[in-house]
């Protein structure tokens, strides 16, 4: 079982760059296997989820050539994938797991998708239900509530859907359905939750209309889309954690190079530099269709304040280390709208609550959020005790958000079970150790 400890007492100090963004990645993944001929996807995140989903592409006969920075790609065009020799492992990924129903629902054969304890107590009805909607044939624990799920392609037809809840995984689950689908899909969403596949499509050439917040799509194009040299950017959630680490570990200073800014997920930023935070945006740019930026960062102090459902879907994977510098802040932050974060990898509301308790953090914990009363003074952040042994309760931000919050202690500690970061951030440690050698390098 893997462990961090975590020593304090250092500045954050040097310049790192993060792994490619997981979300992108994924869907790289899948829209260059559907391309016709070779592409390649550098950069890109070799956490396990993403590993998992170039593994199910390849299990579905897909040629994928794999070194440390490049994917290269062998797509056979929109109906090139074939049925699997059994089923497909999806880890402890929501996205993959989401993203691949929706990609196999109107293929000609059957698919099991499953994964790790985690994913198999993971709602899936919120997606299976409008792929039923669609024509979809899938069963499932609990009536196709819970994973495994066994999908037996059909002939699948558009629809028009208004998401309950502002949701990428859904949305995405949907578009991608919709290429296999006759007609027309609509979607709309309460709130623009992230658009990379949006972004993705277009990047690609694949025909994808929106009006008035409406996605329209037209199944089953005459023509595919070629294959393309896709740069992944720096994942926003992984940098996130360093974003948090340099504003409250006083005398910090730090660059983060190539980091995405898509603004459907950049929400930490509006809310840090709510609180006070110094974040200087620099060298902004594109790659495959997403803004990229370098991310300049340095120690400040910190006020509490009100994070309400409007910046939720920009800010939901931040949630873990958000709670992090509330924690540090001078007054309280209050935080609602946010029942989502219950269904995550785990009950991020509930393990957050009771692990920054446990590091001296007053919180009293709501049904869709939580009051946070920051251990600030004017002027100053505070800082948390360490809790001798914290747990990551599996949650991969959950550890590196502990990771951070422990920077801010007198004393060391450990964080138990931290294998799981692997599944997004497997250099988080070697990484944070760098910054607080202050012999990080641009690589």
């Amino acid at each position: 079982m893997t462990t961090f400890t975590i020593n304090p007492g250092r500045p954050l100090q040097g310049t790192i760059v993060v792994p490619g963004d997981k979300s992108v990645t994924h869907r790289a993944i899948i829209l260059t296997a559907l391309a016709e001929g070779m592409s390649t996807v550098s950069a890109y995140c070799r956490g396990e989820d993403c590993l998992n989903t170039m593994r199910a592409l390849q299990s579905l006969g897909i040629r994928i050539d794999e070194t440390p920075e490049l994917l290269t790609v062998h797509g056979k065009g929109l109906w090139g994938l074939s049925e699997p020799n059994g089923p497909i492992d999806c880890g402890n990924s929501g996205t993959g797991i989401r993203l691949l129903s929706g990609l196999l629902a109107g293929q000609d054969f059957f698919t099991v998708l499953t994964g790790d304890e985690s994913i198999r107590r993971r709602p899936m009805g919120r997606v299976v239900k409008p792929l039923r909607e669609m024509g979809a044939v899938i069963a499932g624990r609990k009536g196709g509530e819970l994973a495994p799920l066994a999908l037996t392609g059909k002939r699948l037809h558009g629809i028009e859907y208004r998401s309950p809840v502002a949701s990428a995984q859904i949305k995405s689950s949907l578009l991608l359905a919709a290429l296999f689908a006759e007609g027309t899909t609509r979607v709309r969403e309460p709130r623009l939750s992230r658009d990379h596949t949006e972004r993705m499509f277009q990047f690609f050439g694949i025909s994808l209309a929106r009006d008035s917040g409406e996605l329209i799509m037209q199944g089953r194009p005459a023509v595919g889309w070629a294959g393309r040299r896709v740069v992944v950017p720096g994942d926003f959630s992984a940098a996130a954690f360093f974003i948090v680490g340099a504003t409250i570990v006083a005398g910090s200073d730090i660059m983060i190079r190539n980091v995405g800014i898509n603004p459907t997920r950049t929400g930490l930023i509006d809310v840090m530099n709510r609180m006070g935070a110094d974040i200087q945006i620099l060298g902004q740019r594109e790659e495959a269709g997403e803004p990229v930026a370098d991310l300049r960062v340095k120690s400040a102090s910190l006020k509490g304040i009100e994070i309400g459902p409007e910046l939720i879907p920009q800010t939901i994977d931040e949630f873990p280390i958000l709670c992090v510098a509330a924690a540090v802040a001078e007054g309280d932050t209050v935080i609602s709208g946010a029942e989502e974060l219950r269904v995550k990898e785990s009950d991020r509301i509930a393990t957050m609550s009771a692990e920054l308790r446990d590091m001296g953090a007053q919180i009293t914990e709501k049904p869709d959020g939580m009051v946070i009363r920051g251990l600030g003074r004017a002027g100053e952040n505070g800082r948390l005790s360490a809790a001798g042994r914290a747990k990551s309760h599996g949650d991969h931000r959950v550890a590196m958000s502990l990771a951070i919050g422990g920077l801010t202690a007198a004393t060391s500690m450990t964080i138990a079970d931290c294998g799981c970061v692997e599944t997004s951030f497997p250099k988080f440690e070697a990484v944070l150790s760098e910054l607080l050698t202050h012999e990080a390098r641009g690589r």
